[in-house]
């Protein structure tokens, strides 16, 4: 029995059939050559009486080797059998690739988006977002039992840092529900996530921008000159609808004169009646429609509008009002119906807010005078702003 060295090692050439080549070297370990000329390192030992055979896996240097039969041998005078071992530890191994953070975060979006249109959550898509921008290229790839509490304060630290203390709260947040998802299918994990981690305080993520009498005619007039686009700011005014509720408004939802919007698209996952104020239904009447486009408000012709960050941004050059998004706009509505002295209980059924108590479960009735006289109100309160009764140099609310 020779002692291998790396020259000859690269030097042996395959015969007609497989062999294995001790190392005098190294105790037990085996070079082997097959006829295709692959080589490959071998651990020959015995456990407990019975012959035993160790694969090294990967292409080893003899050096290499060497180290990982002398590994093998030592676990072997503890009492251990290496081959057992070595399947141990790839069924770790395979188990926590299987059980990165990106694996159950898919998972569990997956879980989400699969549910029937009215239960799955309004929210999914911004949760995606929010992993694949900023939390997987940090930890999507660890195992999730492995990550520590220090990575994720570390991770927090950096967002804030780089995006502010509410965006640092949602990745909080979605990282919370992963866990705590993940948590329930799983008996051995155990969230690392704590009490104490938020960056913000509740009262300091609640806003409260409302659109000054001003902005509101300057934003109102701006958005008469973005096409579309205005019309679909303008018409969340009217209606006090959130964006995205009014962006994929199809014309199916339409009809004599109401908006009903299914549970399947409303953030309380119940049926919501808007009727339409007439200044509404005359913005609509000017919004072209597209022959084969199934929603009102596009851009391409095929897809609801969307680019909701770019559409802010022209709004706000064009206005010179900033500081404010889109979401400001229900708020703003909401005050305006109080200022025009509309019944806060009817007020609060145009946004669809349930009432409070006992109320929102015994009281099923629409509303729907109701609501479309707090519309129109509304309607005619933005047209005293747009339209102040001296004139003034603006345009008038468009019919």
């Amino acid at each position: 029995m020779a002692k291998l060295t790396a020259i000859t090692v690269e030097n042996i050439k395959p015969g007609p059939r497989r062999r294995e080549i001790p190392d005098s070297g190294c105790q037990g370990l085996y070079l082997v050559v097959q006829p295709s000329g692959r080589k490959s390192w071998a651990v020959r030992y015995r456990f407990q009486g019975t012959p035993r055979k160790l694969t090294l896996d990967g292409a080893l240097t003899l050096a290499s080797a060497r180290k990982a039969a002398t590994d093998a041998l030592y676990l072997l005078e503890r009492g251990h059998d290496p081959a057992t071992a070595k399947k141990s530890a790839k069924v770790r191994a395979e188990l926590a690739a299987a059980n990165t953070l990106r694996a159950v975060a898919e998972a569990y979006l997956v879980s989400e988006e699969r549910k029937p249109a009215d239960k799955r959550l309004r929210t999914i898509d911004q949760r995606r977002t929010t992993f694949e921008r900023l939390i997987f290229p940090v930890l999507g790839g660890r195992p999730v039992a492995d990550i520590r509490r220090s990575e994720i304060v570390k991770l927090l630290d950096h967002v804030e840092a780089e995006r502010g203390g509410r965006t640092a709260d949602e990745v909080l947040g979605c990282l919370r529900i992963v866990f705590d998802w993940y948590a329930r299918r799983d008996d051995d994990f155990r969230s690392p996530i704590v009490k104490g981690l938020q960056r913000t305080r509740p009262i300091e993520r609640m806003r409260n921008r409302v659109l000054t009498d001003d902005e509101l005619a300057r934003v109102w007039i701006a958005a008469d000159g973005l096409g579309v686009s205005g019309r679909y700011v303008q018409f969340m005014l009217l209606t006090a609808t959130r964006r995205k509720e009014a962006a994929r408004m199809p014309y199916s939802e339409l009809s004599n004169g109401d908006w009903l919007i299914p549970a399947a698209r409303y953030k309380n996952k119940l049926d919501h009646l808007v009727p339409l104020s007439k200044a509404a239904q005359a913005l609509l009447a000017t919004v072209p429609r597209i022959a084969g486009c199934e929603y009102v408000f596009t851009a391409d012709g095929k897809r609801a509008i969307a680019g909701f960050s770019r559409l802010k941004a022209k709004l706000d050059r064009a206005s010179g009002v900033s500081g404010w998004r889109l979401h400001d706009l229900r708020r703003t509505a909401r005050s305006l119906m109080s200022a025009a002295a509309v019944s806060p209980d009817h007020a609060e059924r145009c946004l669809g807010h349930a009432l409070p108590g006992i109320r929102k479960t015994y009281d099923r009735y629409e509303f729907r005078h109701e609501k479309l006289a707090a519309f129109e109100a509304l309607a005619a309160r933005i047209d005293q702003i747009v339209n102040p009764p001296d004139g003034g140099n603006v345009v008038k609310l468009r019919a």
